[in-house]
């Protein structure tokens, strides 16, 4: 499904050395790219290929450059072959006479090498340059190598069929002419064909010989040949010749032979009778093949291409039949043609294959003059099938399709010249036109337009086009009066369209048009591409050699016509080139991308997104034709979803993974790309809108269409956004995407406030059970589609809530949904039995299941039964045994069988247990039992089983009096009970037991805090003394003395008990308030004021009591306690730097081995999966000193428990220093984060420093702060500097210092409340 299109036509003009000189051969030099010519004056002219490429090539009087010698011959010789020898690198020519010649080109200089005897008919190179074949004028075939070493001899005729006085070269012909009988070689030189005559009625029989020994291994049946034309596809599968079909009043065919000379197939060449082909021509690739068409009033040059077993005829170039017009195919591009005329005009044809289907998914197949129409969003139906066709009086040369604003309109250039219109009705009516064949019209003009080269729509009225005027080949030679001094060269012009003939809604418009060429600008330069632009309804792109962009504005618009300055290009030609809508609908501009020759795919501003593209297309959403994604190939067989966002911001390289296949053990997560499962497959295009497909066709010519799930995921988004929600359910049932994609994209807050809408427009009852089954308690958005999709942006998610997130009726997704189905089920339909089980179905398959709610509505359709109302209510209902077996098929049988018990409605839980299968043996005992039972212990006893505890302590009160112990057993097993049990029994002589129960709960749990409330609640103090001393709360303890009258032997006793606990617990302030508040012991007060280090709180204790004997004591300890904790400080400055200096040490290494594994990842970056997986997991593992290789496979192999165990290890050994394990750096910096000073610290340390100044001990205090001021700060600074390198990949030598770093703290720190412990006497300012 492709088109070969013509992007690149480049005549120029051979200078002959005289009028009346003429070309008769041609050969190619394709390692130097040089053409040479042999014209009948027997001069070679020489020329290269890249005189087609400059600038200038486009000008009507342009010559070709060369240079040219000459061969000297006999008057009565003349040449009849002509060909380049690689391996000489000279040329070989044959004559008449039987001479085999080597021109050497470069010296100018003829030699001699050889004489073959009857003159040379025929001389052929093999593909490999190794032999040549050559045929005599006596029928004789010799074989021989490029040094002239004949390998053998045979005659090419059969001799008993060879008539007398017979002799190749023609002399016994009619026409006296002289026909050539070619030799044509396999493309792996093993075998050669060749054409001969055969009997006196001058049938004609192929061939087939061996290289190597020339034995025949086939011939053909004689068949009327036409000529003597032959050629071997370069892949070997077929031989094509030419069947003359004059006896049958029929046009030539072109036949295709096996290796074995059998015929495989044929096809007519679709011209007169008289025509003739007289010359055919594979290209290198063997997928075209080009004809010389001898036709009534001209030559042709005829391209078919073969696909689904039909071949088309894609492109027809006429020439002058005096010009007797001969081609080559360019034998490294496969789609380069040469042609030359005798008159010395060569002409290169650069084609390129573009996808036949258009912006609009419409295939439009061009097949000689017809072209094939297939909406593909209609029908996926490959070539040479089609839905109807449209048959033009002249073979299609291009095309160009409009299709905007509900218009559909198809301009077609033909090889005559003419120039045709149709406009096609909306393509949802083209179904009626299926199976038919309308004949088109060229347009009526007055005007030349030209062979046009690129055709396109500006709007739906005006073309523009690139034609030429004045060349062999141009087609206003073939109309009369060609005025060819004015309109000689490459034309830009427009063409004004007009139709006189009313338009008919639902048909074909193909005739009445009328055009008119209303403007013209002469170009200078080579045009490659023209494209409209999609955001100016007067203004398209054209693309010159080498990539440059330039805008035309037509003269409808501001330009008048003319071409602006130049646009941002690409960096080289690029023969596939479109042009995309990007942006808001508002705020939309239009971006140009191009697919250059080698792959390189190019967008606007000099963007090279992908190297290695083989096709592209667009998706747009239909809205408003802005495009949202780039679709493309790569020549890896992947095809790409992009989002063109991603490509100006700069993400696509690392979001795409530079558009090569992903090497990885995870790439299932990660991969974004889908693999095209036939190789050298390619993008034909795209169908866009909510269908969000790409259509592949494969080698093979066989469509495949598939539904990339980022396209899909997409077009359901846009639905949803546009609120348009069955369309979106639509697409999430053919394509299976989850159905919580609907309810996660813009929250499940803003879809429960649209269910009503998502009801009304879904209208299927079905549908919508199917997907409230699917509701899940997960953002598939987040999670699933996470790779695909992006989480939408708040303004969206704003945009589609319609009121207060307060309304929403359940605190999580599941339930809220469900909730706004039902009610949305409720208002919207009535009542039926099919809406029943949906509004079922909603409550049991909501979280936690709503059995109960559902076993009601189950009991009200039962009593309905049971009470026989009027049928026709009982029509809108299920039956009750169908609810319940829907309801039990949406939920677990035992949930639902509780779930009615709980209803406490026996006869419907026997029901539900015989549907759910249940043994009755098991269940029928227990029911009659539990119907036995006063109601509050059928209720009790069903809330026990049930483990409804708070329902079954309700009921069970409420039996009286004497289930007041099964009351306490309860509660005492269940202790969330107790602040039930304190509600229901309010009489003291019941309340008091069950404070005092819970109470012992609490003790038995350790709540000794709550137990001791608890216990006073209930005024019993012993155990309350017992909680509070159990926490060692000696103010609660004591206050419960006083409340117990205890004697003041008693209190002091167990306030000496309290003080040694409290002592023992390292508490020893509190202790001391005892000891001086309770006991009276001063010295034991002060002393435990000592150990607590509140000097402060000591020294007014001792003034207080005057006890001038202690306060030395107090003294001296301040003082011995200050030399220790300098002590200290000055060895944990000590500490911080050496830890900082090892930190530093191991962070440096580990930078280093890092730096030198990722450069030898690079190296090696082609390594296997499991390779690189285990190199992952090695350096995870490695410590800053690993010399050596760990085993990969005890990495790799770790079960979960070893996995587990070794966590544990490490956790409890968290906080020791291992050096060289992978951890000491985070280890390092944990200690130096835990020798900060607490805030305890930072108390006790202020407390002594103001009792020493009392003491007057004013060096000894100075001395200490400055140590722990130093101490704290260096700890500061070590620990920031640890924090900013462990982030960093590079470690300044300069700039990561301690001092550096302990200078900025101090700045930063010096008012903070870390350091306000500190003395202002003694602070120093530098």
């Amino acid at each position: 499904m492709k088109n070969l299109k013509l992007f690149r036509e480049v005549p120029l003009s051979l200078r002959l050395n005289s009028d009346d000189e003429t070309l008769r051969f041609s050969a190619l030099d394709i390692e130097r790219n040089r053409l040479f010519f042999l014209s009948s004056h027997n001069f070679i002219y020489t020329s290269h290929l890249s005189s087609f490429h400059v600038k200038e090539a486009w000008s009507k009087n342009s010559l070709l450059s060369t240079n040219y010698g000459s061969v000297d011959l006999e008057p009565d010789d003349n040449v009849t072959s002509f060909d380049y020898l690689m391996e000489k690198e000279a040329i070989l020519i044959g004559t008449s006479n039987g001479l085999l010649l080597l021109f050497d080109v470069d010296a100018n200089v003829t030699q001699v090498v050889g004489n073959v005897d009857g003159g040379v008919n025929c001389i052929s190179l093999s593909p490999d340059g190794e032999l040549l074949g050559v045929i005599t004028g006596f029928g004789q075939i010799l074989v021989m190598t490029h040094d002239w070493d004949l390998l053998y001899e045979t005659q090419l005729v059969d001799d008993d069929v060879v008539p007398e006085g017979h002799h190749v070269n023609g002399e016994n012909f009619p026409e006296g002419g002289f026909e050539q009988y070619p030799i044509s070689w396999r493309g792996d030189g093993k075998y050669f064909a060749t054409m001969s005559v055969c009997g006196s009625n001058l049938s004609r029989k192929l061939k087939i010989w061996d290289r190597d020994s020339g034995a025949l291994l086939a011939s053909s049946e004689e068949k009327a040949f036409a000529g003597a034309v032959l050629e071997w596809m370069p892949s070997g599968a077929k031989i094509a010749a030419v069947y003359d079909k004059k006896a049958e009043n029929e046009c030539p065919s072109i036949v295709f032979f096996e290796r074995n000379g059998l015929e495989r197939s044929k096809f007519s060449v679709g011209e007169g009778i008289n025509a003739k082909v007289k010359f055919l021509k594979w290209n290198c690739s063997s997928d075209l093949l080009a004809g010389l068409v001898e036709c009534e009033n001209y030559d042709a040059i005829k391209i078919w291409y073969f696909s689904n077993n039909h071949w088309y005829l894609k492109h027809e170039t006429r020439y002058l039949k005096q010009d007797e017009v001969r081609f080559i195919w360019n034998q490294e591009k496969s789609l380069q043609l040469i042609s030359w005329t005798l008159g010395g005009q060569v002409t290169v044809y650069n084609f390129v294959w573009i996808t036949a289907v258009m912006d609009n998914s419409v295939a439009l197949v061009i097949d000689g003059s017809n072209i094939r129409v297939t909406p593909l969003s209609l029908s996926l139906m490959p070539p040479p099938m089609c839905l109807f066709s449209l048959k033009f009086s002249s073979h299609v040369r291009g095309m160009a399709v409009y299709c905007k604003n509900s218009k559909n309109q198809l301009a077609v250039s033909l090889s005559d010249g003419s120039l045709c219109v149709v406009e096609l009705p909306s393509i949802e009516t083209w179904e009626e036109l299926e199976g038919k064949e309308f004949s088109v019209e060229a347009s009526h003009t007055e005007m030349l337009f030209g062979s046009i080269l690129h055709l396109v729509w500006l709007d739906s009225h005006t073309l523009l086009s690139v034609s030429h005027y004045g060349f062999r080949h141009s087609n206003d030679l073939f109309q009369t009066s060609p005025n060819e001094c004015v309109l000689a060269g490459f034309y830009l012009q427009e063409i004004e369209l007009e139709c006189s003939e009313d338009i008919v809604p639902g048909m074909l418009t193909y005739s009445g048009w009328h055009a008119t060429v209303s403007k013209q600008n002469t170009l200078e330069e080579l045009v490659i591409g023209l494209a409209p632009n999609p955001a100016s309804k007067y203004s398209a792109y054209m693309q010159f050699s080498g990539g440059k962009i330039k805008e035309y504005l037509s003269k409808m618009g501001t330009g008048g016509g003319s071409l602006e300055q130049e646009y941002q290009g690409f960096s080289a030609a690029c023969p596939w080139m479109g042009v995309a809508l990007v942006g808001s609908a508002g705020q939309s501009k239009p971006v140009l991308f191009g697919l250059d020759e080698i792959g390189r795919l190019h967008a606007s501003g000099g963007i090279v997104v992908c190297n290695n593209c083989s096709t592209f297309s667009f998706y747009s959403n239909l809205e408003d034709q802005v495009t949202t994604h780039l679709i493309l190939a790569t020549k890896q067989d992947l095809l790409f979803i992009v989002d063109i966002g991603d490509i100006f911001n700069g993400e696509f390289d690392s979001k795409y993974g530079n558009f090569v296949r992903i090497n990885s053990r995870k790439r299932e997560e990660t991969e974004n790309y889908i693999h095209i499962w036939e190789r050298g497959a390619k993008i034909v295009g795209v169908l866009h809108g909510d269908e969000a497909a790409t259509i592949l066709q494969t080698t093979r010519g066989n469509l495949e269409c598939i539904y990339p799930r980022k396209l899909v995921l997409v077009s359901i988004i846009n639905a949803l956004i546009q609120k348009r929600f069955r369309d979106a359910l639509l697409m999430v049932r053919r394509h299976r995407i989850d159905f919580n994609v609907i309810v996660d994209y813009c929250g499940w807050q803003a879809f429960s406030q649209s269910a009503f809408e998502f009801v009304r427009q879904v209208n299927n009852l079905g549908y919508i059970t199917e997907f409230v089954c699917s509701v899940k308690n997960e953002n598939v958005i987040e999670k699933l589609y996470k790779t695909h999709v992006s989480v939408p942006s708040s303004e969206v998610a704003n945009a589609m809530l319609a009121g207060d997130l307060q309304n929403c009726p359940a605190d999580n997704k599941v339930s809220s949904v469900l909730m706004a189905i039902r009610k949305a089920l409720e208002e919207h339909f009535t009542e039926s039995p099919a809406r029943e089980l949906c509004i079922l179905t909603t409550l049991a398959r909501s979280e936690p299941p709503l059995l109960e709610d559902a076993l009601k509505r189950v009991k009200v359709i039962r009593e309905k039964e049971l009470s026989h109302a009027d049928d026709h209510k009982r029509m809108s209902y299920p039956s009750a045994e169908e609810a319940l077996k829907h309801l039990l098929w949406l939920a677990d049988g035992d949930a639902v069988y509780d779930a009615a018990l709980g209803l406490y409605d026996l006869k419907l839980t026997a029901i539900v247990a015989l549907n759910a299968q249940k043994d009755p043996k098991e269940f029928l005992p227990f029911l009659q039992e539990l119907e036995r039972m006063p109601t509050p212990l059928m209720q009790y006893n069903i809330d026990l089983r049930l483990k409804r505890f708070e329902k079954a302590l309700r009921h069970i009160a409420s039996a009286g009096d004497s289930y007041y112990d099964d009351c306490m057993t309860l509660v005492k097993k269940n202790p969330q009970l107790f602040p039930l049990a304190l509600q229901l029994f309010t009489d003291p002589a019941k309340r008091m037991p069950f404070l005092e129960a819970w109470g012992d709960y609490l003790s038995g749990e350790k709540c000794f805090e709550d137990a001791a409330t608890i216990y006073l609640s209930c005024f019993n103090l012993d155990k309350a003394l017992k909680s509070y001393r159990a926490i060692s709360n000696w103010s609660g303890v004591l206050t419960v003395a006083g409340l117990l009258n205890l004697g003041k032997d008693e209190v002091l006793h167990l306030a000496g008990e309290l003080c040694e606990e409290l002592q023992a617990l390292g508490k020893p302030g509190e202790a001391a308030k005892i000891a001086l508040e309770y006991c009276g012991d001063v010295n034991s007060g002060v002393n435990l004021l000592i150990s607590a280090r509140d000097w402060e709180e000591a020294l007014r204790v001792v003034y207080m009591h005057r006890r001038e004997d202690l306060v030395k004591v107090v003294k001296d300890a301040s003082v011995e306690c200050a030399s220790t904790l300098t002590n200290e400080y000055e060895e944990g400055l000590e500490k911080v730097g050496k830890y900082l200096t090892r930190y530093l040490a191991v962070r440096q290494r580990r930078l280093l081995l890092a730096a030198k594994l990722q450069s030898e990842k690079r190296e090696g970056s082609d390594i296997e999966d499991d390779a690189a997986s285990e190199a992952s997991s090695n350096f995870s593992g490695m410590s800053a000193y690993t010399t050596g290789t760990r085993k990969s496979s005890a990495a790799s192999t770790l079960s979960t428990a070893t996995t587990r165990a070794r966590e544990a290890r490490r956790q409890r050994k968290r906080g020791k220093i291992r050096p060289g394990s992978a951890d000491e750096e985070f280890a390092l910096m944990d200690h130096l984060k835990g020798m900060s000073l607490r805030v305890e610290a930072r108390r006790e340390l202020k407390s002594l420093l103001v009792a020493l100044m009392m003491f007057g001990e004013g060096e000894t205090a100075r001395k200490l702060q400055q140590m722990g001021e130093n101490f704290q700060l260096s700890q500061m600074a070590a620990v920031r500097l640890a924090e900013d390198t462990i982030s960093n990949d590079t470690i300044n030598e300069y700039a990561h210092t301690l001092e550096q770093y302990t200078r900025k703290v101090r700045d930063e720190m010096n008012n903070s409340e870390a350091l306000s412990w500190r003395i202002k006497v003694f602070l120093t300012y530098e």
